[in-house]
């Protein structure tokens, strides 16, 4: 499966960028992390691509029902 082959996932909220003394900050509670289930980013596949980074990555889920990210 190639990244072109598979449908774009809705933009996440863009954190602004950290300055260098934001970059240590703890994350706060009033600011909650987004959150994706698997069903939504794996839309009924055992194994996708992320390209990140100019980076492929391939997440799937084992037989076990564990995710694996690899390079």
């Amino acid at each position: 499966m190639h990244s072109t082959d598979t449908p774009a996932l809705p933009a996440a909220p863009q954190p602004a960028r950290a300055t260098p003394a934001a970059a240590g900050a703890a994350h706060t509670p009033d600011k909650p992390l987004p959150r994706y289930t698997t069903a939504g980013l794996m839309q009924d596949q055992r194994e996708i691509e992320i390209e990140h980074a100019g980076r492929i990555y391939r997440l799937r889920i084992t037989q076990l029902n564990k995710l694996i990210l690899t390079a």
